[in-house]
């Protein structure tokens, strides 16, 4: 038997898809001719893969950047990334090809460009004119290592310090070097011994363009004359400095340093500073120097024309406020406010009212970049109020464990969902509207509602609006409610089969039209969910306990396949304990001692009180069995027309009738089988040990795992360092237990350890049988080693009846076989159609029904579960079955494989999905070796091969779903979920749909010098730099000093963008209003295509005039 290279795997196979095989003719003509009916639509030119959107809060953010006039914030990361966002709902993602973390960005303010500096020494030159912003131009540092940059406002001359201390001008236009170099030796001369360190701070004085104040890191700063090339003064100081500010005037700065004070320095008097201050330091009473604090690591300082001045600052707290969080100090006048956060401060701006350094600066609030949080305080208001965010950056609140994504759901579900989740909002925002207000939105070319769900480690779900390639939450559900919290680790039962975050979701099953949830938890737990506009009080949670025990016996007993009709206290060698009350079994353990028949939670035995949304309707929880604890379950399905619940772990499988709380099935998997079991087992002993716990990773990728919370509960035998449990997804848990055995086709033996998994659960309604003449509800359960079997479901009738007899569950005795885990089953029509699982409409269950409701409900259950429309009795239909190696399309009810398609040789298939696209369905899949494949349907045709994203991490493989309308998406990091597409039409219409970052502004009118400044001097000095820095002047640069490295997006992006802006204003743009209040509306107001219109020749205009002033677009 070959095994398969597990490494090769996790490294991300770069070997290519092996070439599908066609299905072979002897089994077409085995079917017959009826299949070459179905037209299939579908060809390979309806199929592009690009990504779409990245939404969520930027991963390891390292640098920020604001520009004043388009109010467009930018935020650069450790791993090259930057984010763009302005008015909510106008977001971009783009990416440095280097992968080097972002040091510092700059605007060229109310010029559509931004610097990047970044930690490889490289400068970047974006241009922000287009839609998708690309590099125009780059400069590559070779000597010397970037530390610090600075761009005077309305300026071609960025000045570059470096680590050496050393400063280098670069012409923004061109992106070459000034032959002008201030050089550390001459800035300092003789005022100090030492090499000053790197240079940590650039600034021009505010009232004098001349004038460049230089801090260095050892705490020496120098006003240097650019003219006479010069130092005019130097101020030294003890504490290395952090960072430096000036006052608007000019005649004074502040610096803050490395022992937590500020020092004031009169520009005019370098021996001495003005003022020192401590802001947390405690004052000793007889006249002693503060206590040194942390160091302040940014200050600014921000003057207003009506009152004090405002300095603000990040750290600098004393030593012994140990455990306190990271606090941004706010002082204005005598006042100061300590504004606490919940993450290390990254950086933070203060955002003013002008562009202009020369004026009074009016701040009106402080944008601050956290580890994982953005927040705008409002300076204007009393208490300084936060600002609500409106991006959707809360992704990560709890890291994610899994999540689902569902396009073209019903319209009606979004204003629901967004209903009861408007009820959830905090209060105490700033009453302001977001200040970061630049950019427009683009045309909204999709229609359709789209939903994403996402489950967490805390057990909380969230419920996302995620139409339009926007995204907004609508909606919070915590799980964990139902259950007893321990207050501390020592309160907490040792049933625990994981030692945190046993509350996490696992798997997430939804039905959008009966909007019934149903989820999977950690600790082998399942809950039912109904949605109610209504607020409840529950006296007593609905519970069950469900004994599930792999058990093999040396015979076979005879009759095992004959399942009795239920409910019965047990089934075959499994007892099980039923358990209808609230409160768990009191048998905590059997006669030897071991644990027994308890729960890994406690559920609440006091009513709990349930808001309008998603509400309790049952929870079930597998009990440990003599001393073993409840294997994670592994696979999840619920069915709202049949009132049904089934799930399976490696154990086997159990079904749950939610109306009646009974339990219907509880069978082994080998039970299963009954006398068809193909494999040879051996007995086996009860496990002792204590299931690995699947401990969560948290956000901090890089934390290591220890080695023995990462096995697989399948396989003793071997273990991975991955960032997440891999028990996290019924699709996981199928890889590990693949990984651990031979991927070879015999599967004559199992290895003693390895468990066969219940991984795919479908419901629907279809032929069970060869026999059979007419569909009837069905399970169709798929299994780990690639087998499929078919469970008959036995329905009573709608109305009373369904909720006082009992539903019969039975086996078909139908066995399929695949290569591979099952990953995802689906049945189409005689027409080649999708028949979808039955489902009842949602109706609110918590307001009592008139007789005339009644007896429409129970018309209405016979037809939700019958076949759908285009179907006869006597027409046959397709069961389409993905593996994690092939793909296989059998005919019901002859049971005939028509079509089969090996989808890969050398990797696995980590999703499969049956989705719809331009009136036609596919098979999508996403493989280990990162190709994303797409199939006809039912020839499983080959449309889509591309390679995109090789699997490397077990996040992605956690989270990649695909949906409808050639949508898909996964966790690209532990806060942002990337959206991609796999439709052509949606590639086509992506650069209509995607928001404007520029947009015409008028830069604001210079500060008025006034008459007696003008008069006597004393207003602001202007500079012409280009004396100073052109070639003529200063000559040209060491070509050894930097390389310049032309942008992609170079001339043929400045026409581009030119071209775009104008093109776009002359298109009429539908107006996005706020999601809140227009909510559930398709179509929006002609208002806004009149207005676009209407300004259209305004803004031409100003476009011409703003490209023909500005040389350095012109090439």
């Amino acid at each position: 038997m070959r095994k398969f290279n597990i490494r090769k795997v996790l490294d991300g196979l770069t070997a290519v898809s092996s070439v599908a095989s066609a299905s072979s003719a002897a089994q077409q003509q085995q079917a017959g001719n009826r299949e070459t009916e179905i037209q299939e639509t579908l060809q390979s030119e309806h199929f592009q893969l690009c990504k779409t959107v990245r939404h969520g809060f930027p991963y390891q953010p390292s640098a920020l950047a604001f520009d004043p006039v388009q109010k467009i914030l930018a935020i650069g990361t450790q791993t090259g990334a930057l984010r763009l966002f302005g008015r909510p709902g106008v977001e971009c993602y783009c990416q440095h090809d280097s992968g080097a973390a972002v040091i510092q960005l700059q605007f060229l303010i109310n010029e559509g460009a931004l610097v990047s500096a970044l930690a490889d020494d490289t400068l970047h030159l974006w241009n922000l004119r287009q839609k998708r912003p690309a590099i125009l131009h780059s400069l590559k540092f070779n000597r010397e290592r970037i530390t610090f940059c600075h761009l005077p406002f309305q300026s071609k001359w960025l000045y570059v310090g470096t680590e050496r201390g050393n400063i280098h001008i670069v012409n923004v236009e061109s992106f070459t070097l000034s032959g002008y170099v201030i050089m550390w030796n001459k800035a300092i001369e003789l005022s100090s011994k030492s090499h000053p360190g790197p240079i940590v701070h650039i600034s021009d004085n505010p009232m004098d363009e001349g004038k460049l104040l230089i801090g260095f890191e050892s705490g020496t700063v120098v006003l240097w004359d650019l003219k006479s090339k010069k130092a005019d003064y130097r101020y030294t100081h003890d504490e290395a400095i952090h960072s430096v500010a000036w006052h608007h005037e000019g005649k004074q700065f502040i610096c803050s340093h490395s022992d937590g004070t500020l020092t004031i320095w009169n520009v005019k008097s370098p021996t001495k500073p003005f003022q020192t201050i401590t802001p947390h330091g405690k004052q000793l009473k007889d006249g002693k120097k503060p206590e040194p604090c942390k160091p302040i690591l940014k200050v600014e300082y921000k003057t207003t024309r009506a009152g004090e001045p405002f300095i603000i600052l990040s750290g600098g707290l004393s030593y012994d406020t140990v455990g306190r969080r990271p606090c941004l100090t706010v002082m204005h006048g005598k006042s100061t406010a300590v504004l606490e956060m919940d993450y290390s401060i990254v950086d933070f701006l203060t955002l003013c009212e002008t562009p202009y350094p020369n004026d009074f600066q009016e701040p009106y609030a402080v944008v601050v970049l956290l580890e994982k949080d953005l927040v705008l305080i409002d300076l204007a208001q009393n208490g300084y109020p936060i600002f609500e965010n409106p991006y959707p950056l809360t992704i990560h609140e709890s890291p994610v464990t899994c999540c689902e994504y569902f396009a073209d759901c019903p319209v009606d579900l979004i204003p629901a969902l967004y209903s009861v989740g408007a009820r959830q909002k905090r209060q105490g925002y700033s009453k302001k509207e977001w200040p970061i207000s630049g950019g427009n939105w683009g045309l909204i070319t999709q229609s359709y509602p789209e939903i994403i769900i996402t489950g967490h480690a805390d057990g909380s779900i969230k419920f996302w609006d995620a139409s339009a390639i926007t995204l907004q939450v609508l909606y919070k559900l915590k799980t964990a409610k139902v259950f007893e919290k321990s207050r501390n680790k020592d309160d907490r039962p040792n049933t625990d089969i994981v030692d945190e975050d046993p509350y996490a979701i696992q798997i997430i099953s939804w039905c959008p039209e009966s909007r019934m949830l149903c989820i999977a938890g950690v600790s082998a737990h399942v809950i039912i969910y109904r949605f109610s506009k209504q607020e409840v009080t529950t006296e007593v949670i609905p519970m069950l306990e469900v004994r599930l025990l792999y058990e093999i016996n040396d015979v076979e007993s005879p009759d095992g396949e004959q399942v009795p009709p239920l409910p019965t206290p047990g089934t075959g060698s499994n007892p099980q304990s039923i358990v209808p009350q609230s409160h768990p079994s009191t048998s905590s353990s059997s006669s030897d001692g071991l644990r027994d028949n308890v729960p890994c939670l406690k559920v609440k035995n006091s009513p709990l009180k349930q808001s309008p949304g998603y509400q309790t309707e049952l929870v079930i929880q597998l009990v440990w069995v003599s001393g073993e604890p409840p294997q994670q379950i592994t696979s999840l399905a619920v069915n709202s027309a049949y009132g049904l619940v089934v799930f399976g772990n490696c154990n086997g499988i159990a079904m749950v009738d939610y109306l009646q709380k009974t339990v219907l099935l509880n069978l082994g998997t080998i039970e299963l089988y009954g006398s068809n079991d193909p494999y040879r087992r051996e007995p086996r002993s009860p496990r002792k040990t204590r299931q690995p716990s699947g401990g969560l990773c948290d956000i901090n990728e890089g934390a290591v795992v220890p080695e023995d919370r990462c096995k697989s509960p399948t396989s003793a035998k071997m273990s991975r360092k991955l960032s997440l449990p891999t028990e996290l997804k019924p699709d996981l848990d199928v890889k590990d237990n693949s990984f651990s055995r031979s991927r070879s086709s015999s599967v004559t033996s199992i290895d003693k350890e390895t468990r066969e998994a219940i991984s795919a659960l479908h419901f629907c309604e279809t032929f069970t049988r060869k026999a059979d003449t007419s569909p009837s509800p069905s399970l169709w359960v798929g299994t780990t080693l690639g087998t499929v079997l078919v469970i008959v479901l036995n329905l009573p009738p709608g109305g009373e009846q369904r909720l006082l007899q009992p539903v019969i569950v039975s086996p078909s005795g139908t066995i399929l076989r695949l290569k591979g885990a099952i990953l995802r089953m689906a049945f189409l029509d005689t027409t080649g159609s999708l028949v979808p699982p039955a489902h009842e409409p949602w109706r609110e269950h918590n307001v009592p029904e008139d007789k005339d409701e009644k007896d429409k409900s129970k018309k209405r259950r016979p037809v939700s579960v019958s076949p759908s429309s285009s179907q006869e009795i006597s027409e046959n239909q397709y069961a389409v079955i993905c593996s994690e190696k092939q793909a296989k399309v059998i005919s019901l009810p002859s049971q005939n494989c028509i079509y089969k398609q090996n989808i890969t040789e050398t990797s696995f298939v980590l999703r499969g999905d049956i989705v719809s696209l331009s009136n036609s369905i596919c098979l999508a899949c996403f493989c280990a070796n990162g190709h994303i494949m797409t199939f006809s349907l039912p020839s499983l045709r080959p449309l889509l091969d591309v390679y995109y994203l090789p699997l490397t991490n077990m996040r992605i493989a956690r989270t990649f779903c695909f949906t409808n309308n050639g949508q898909a998406l996964y966790l690209v990091s532990p806060t942002e979920i990337q959206r991609l597409t796999y439709s052509q039409e949606t590639c086509e219409n992506l650069q209509e749909m995607l928001g404007e970052l520029f947009t015409p502004v008028e830069t604001p009118e210079a500060p008025n010098r006034g008459f007696f400044k003008g008069l006597f001097g004393g207003g602001a000095q202007s500079l012409d730099r280009e004396e100073l820095f052109g070639e003529s002047a200063s000559g040209k640069a060491s070509r050894s000093l930097a390389q310049h490295i032309p942008g992609p997006g170079g001339i043929e992006g400045v026409k581009g963008a030119a071209s775009g802006v104008v093109g776009e204003l002359a298109r009429a743009r539908l107006a996005l209003d706020e999601r809140g209040q227009k909510l559930g509306e398709l179509e929006e107001k002609t208002a806004a295509m009149l207005y676009s219109a209407d300004s259209f020749s305004k803004h031409a205009h100003e476009m011409m005039l703003k490209y023909k002033d500005k040389k350095w677009y012109q090439f």
